[in-house]
């Protein structure tokens, strides 16, 4: 009996090892979809049915499963086909979906998806520092001027809800002595996905360009003539150096992205500028006298500045509608059929002088992830 009982308890003990070894091998079922990246760019998209180590074994819509050796992966990242497949082909998020034409939106600049671009007028890189904040420079051909571009992002609970603030800030360069400068500092809200989008944004320019404009003033008084080697001349004056006025100018933008196809999408950014620049016209008498026996140079008198103010207010708008094309993950290419539209109102004293005008401003902008 006492035999039974143990040869029962053994029985028992070795169908609960069992069963606990084969419950431990039942793995549930992973029902997320991947994307693998092979190191030659080719992409694959499926379910991983099974990874050995060696290789991993993909069941894809369009060519069934097959197996890739691991030591050719280059990626494996989980993706969403409602929100990253379009008519069966994959766009994902994109790196160049933080970019209209010439403004940004609030998404951050992914890990590792730092992108460069090259317009008619000059190239650009913006690239990743931390998960919200992101660096990047513009010129043109000839690096002058020069901007440091600045954007820092906040995320909300809400996916398609993000904030922003955004700075640009640069230098004329060695133009003009290096003596220009500019900026423009941002806020803005995104509201949306990365491929449909809008964003309205807030923000404040100013632009010195350094550059002195009306006559050359000189200081008041009374000079003799300079007699240099026997030759009598009329005496160097002394200029006055006047501060270039700063144009300052509140900013509104509104920009916005749309998907209009399998590698295309409708772009729009708008952006009005209200300016204001406050010129000093000045004016002053220079006379030269020579002496009545010789007929030599004799003086120079200058007479006091005389001066009023010239304020010019503009509204300029500038539409950059266009369209982006993406070729790859890597690469796009955008153009905009973008124009300046404006009106300026000068006011000095007694006149008034209202402009309109007008141009176009047509862009060109290559894509590259690197």
């Amino acid at each position: 009996m006492m035999m039974k009982k143990t040869f029962m308890l053994f029985i028992l003990f070795v169908f609960a090892t069992q069963w606990n070894s084969l419950s431990a091998q039942v793995v549930s079922a992973d029902t997320n979809v991947y994307r693998v990246v092979k190191s030659n760019k080719q992409e694959y998209i499926g379910k991983i049915l099974s990874d050995d180590g060696r290789e991993v074994l993909l069941e894809t819509n369009t060519l069934g499963k097959i197996y890739i050796p691991k030591s050719d992966i280059q990626s494996i990242t989980i993706i969403h086909p409602e929100r990253d497949m379009v008519d069966n082909e994959y766009r994902g998020t994109g790196v160049f979906t933080t970019r209209y034409q010439f403004s940004t939106n609030a998404f951050p600049i992914e890990k590792h998806d730092n992108y460069a671009l090259i317009n008619l007028y000059g190239p650009e890189v913006h690239f990743s520092v931390s998960k919200q904040f992101s660096v990047g420079v513009m010129a043109t051909w000839i690096a002058s001027p020069i901007v440091l571009a600045l954007k820092y992002t906040i995320p909300t609970r809400n996916e398609k809800l993000n904030f922003g603030f955004g700075t640009l800030m640069g230098s004329v360069g060695y133009l003009n002595k290096g003596r220009g400068y500019g900026g423009l500092h941002w806020a803005m809200a995104t509201y949306g996905d990365r491929k449909n989008n809008v964003t309205v944004s807030l923000g404040y320019a100013y632009l010195n360009t350094g550059m002195n404009t009306g006559e050359q003033m000189y200081e008041p008084g009374t000079f003799l003539a300079d007699n240099k080697y026997g030759y009598w001349e009329f005496p160097q004056l002394t200029p006055i150096n006047y501060k270039t006025p700063t144009i300052k100018a509140p900013v509104i933008g509104i920009a916005g992205i749309a998907t209009v196809g399998k590698k295309a999408s409708f772009v729009v950014d708008m952006m009005f500028v209200f300016g204001k620049k406050v010129d000093v016209i000045r004016s002053q008498s220079i006379v030269n006298s020579y002496d009545q026996s010789t007929g030599y140079p004799a003086a120079t008198t200058v007479g006091p500045v005389s001066s009023f103010e010239q304020t010019t207010h503009s509204v300029n708008c500038l539409i950059m509608p266009g369209m982006r094309f993406q070729k790859s993950e890597h690469t796009a290419f955008q153009v905009s059929l973008a124009g300046i539209i404006g009106r300026s109102v000068t006011q000095n004293v007694g006149s008034l002088t209202v402009n309109r005008y007008s141009f176009p401003v047509p862009m060109c902008t290559w894509f590259y992830k690197f």
